[in-house]
């Protein structure tokens, strides 16, 4: 039953863009572009999506074409551009101009060591990366073009991370300007942080926010014919382990067939949708009996992005990290900071939800149990019960600030549980943020993040710095390095910034 919607990254394209300038000759280009094949060859054996190389750029006319037609072809989720030799940058204006795809800046050159025996002028105009690329930085810059650049051959194993790390979030970027998201029901009343600017978001981040009534989802529950309900008991039994009272013929059976039911109601309508996130709220459950929590889960799991309480930006954070993290060992899944451990010098935090955690955050087998809520009024739900592995891991809030999206991110590492939680039946992970507990809950509350967040132990923050430059929008980052001033500061200077960007 479980169908992943994490696309395959394989199937998705970086082009490798060359630049230079007919001032050298027919053999030196040709030069140029067997060289720049094989960075290209390099690249293509060391990112998880496909290099394709496309002829060295000599003029206005080619590069304007091919950011159009990079702009046209779906499959492509950036451009890695190279000076090999020296371009003109004035040619690259108008290509630039109409890029609309995310690009990294390759500095780089064909050879690692000079063969300082050999060099002739010959050797000079073939290799000029050196300058090339500083005349093509030049111009990105003064057009305000946005974009990563990454330093260093392309076969050392540093600069090939670098690169990945924008590829994932490119991919990223990519899925989320293509999201769809349905939201059953309005956010949780009187909340703040969980509204937003919807249109702003579809024009900012290209995801496509809309409501259905969740009596159209009920309609689908009270429709789950009963041998595909049979068939996910089945699938239950197989993967965790299940409570006896849940299990065929036992006192609560109903239970979990009725969670089954909404899960089989969930996937056919997200399915006929198109859609790849969704939220739900416990105050608008209309004809459910049950606050939907296995169902939840497990659509998590399949690479769904998805928010608590009506949460569609943390819906698009979950959406956006299974894609950057696709194929990486971790997980990633809507999260909140529940309570503490204020023990001096060992500080922590309890995260843990209502019920939705993903199980991607645990190479364990998950208990399926049923507990009541004590919150929405409806029947007692079913939920896998299960302890986050630990690891490094990083906490990602997206806050509508009026004026523009804040993403907030928290380097952080998960711990194992310090004590046993028999009595707290719902998915948990227990982290100790960088740099200290005080400094990261101080940063996060100056920054103005949301107490709903999606934590990910396989993409990084690196990887989130690159999909905020992507899809330009704001990013303040709490690592091992942040003091209060300092973040203090960053949070003033960049509430100028952003307002000056903008424009009278």
């Amino acid at each position: 039953m479980t169908t992943s919607i994490v696309p395959d990254l394989a199937t998705k394209v970086v082009r490798f863009l060359t630049g230079s300038q007919g001032l050298y000759g027919d053999e030196t280009l040709r030069q140029v572009a067997e060289q720049s094949r094989q960075v290209a060859a390099l690249l293509d054996d060391a990112l998880p999506v496909r290099v394709e190389w496309m002829p060295v750029l000599t003029s206005t006319d080619a590069i304007r074409r091919a950011a159009l037609d990079a702009n046209a072809a779906d499959e492509v989720v950036g451009l890695v551009v190279w000076m090999h030799t020296f371009s003109p940058a004035k040619m690259w204006i108008q290509g630039l101009d109409a890029l609309r795809k995310p690009l990294l800046h390759l500095h780089t050159q064909a050879n690692v060591e000079l063969p300082w025996a050999e060099i002739d002028f010959d050797f000079m105009n073939l290799n000029q990366a050196a300058h090339g690329d500083r005349e093509f930085g030049y111009i990105q810059t003064r057009l305000g073009v946005p974009r990563k650049t990454v330093a260093g051959h392309a076969s050392n194993p540093v600069v090939q991370c670098q690169v990945e790390s924008w590829v994932r979030a490119a991919c990223g970027a990519d899925a989320v300007r293509h999201l769809k998201l349905a939201r059953f029901g309005d956010n949780m009343r009187y909340v703040a942080v969980t509204e937003g600017d919807k249109t702003e978001a579809e024009h900012r981040f290209g995801v496509s926010v809309n409501t259905w009534g969740v009596n159209d989802l009920v309609a689908r529950v009270e429709a789950a014919a009963d041998a595909e309900v049979d068939a996910l008991i089945d699938e239950y039994l197989a993967a965790y382990d299940v409570a006896e009272e849940l299990k065929p013929g036992a006192d609560r059976a109903e239970s979990l067939r009725y969670g089954a039911r909404i899960e089989l109601a969930l996937r056919s309508f997200l399915e006929a949708g198109g859609f790849a996130a969704f939220t739900t709220t416990f105050e608008d459950l209309g004809g459910l009996r049950q606050l939907p929590g296995l169902a939840v889960q497990r659509l998590m799991a399949d690479g769904y992005g998805f928010g608590a309480e009506g949460d569609w930006k943390t819906a698009i954070l979950v959406r956006a990290a299974k894609v950057m993290g696709a194929g990486l060992l971790g997980g990633a899944s809507l999260m909140e900071d529940y309570t503490y451990d204020l023990t001096p010098g060992d500080e922590m935090i309890l995260g843990a939800h209502m019920l939705e955690i993903c199980p991607s955050l645990t190479t364990g087998r998950p208990r399926l149990d049923v507990h009541p809520l004590g919150i929405g009024g409806r029947e007692d739900p079913v939920r896998l019960v299960f302890d986050t592995d630990p690891g490094e891991g990083l906490v990602v809030a997206l806050s509508d600030m009026r004026d523009r999206f804040r993403l907030t991110a928290n380097v952080v590492d998960v711990v194992s549980l310090p004590a046993p939680l028999p009595k707290l039946p719902v998915a948990r992970a227990v982290w100790k943020p960088r740099p200290s507990f005080q400094t990261s809950a101080t940063a996060w509350l100056t920054a103005g993040a949301a107490h709903h967040t999606v934590l990910t132990t396989a993409a990084t923050a690196e990887m989130f710095e690159d999909f905020a430059r992507i899809v330009e929008t704001e990013l303040l980052l709490i690592d091992g390095e942040t003091t209060v001033r300092g973040f203090e500061h960053q949070v003033r200077w960049n509430n100028a910034y952003y307002r000056l960007a903008q424009g009278f």
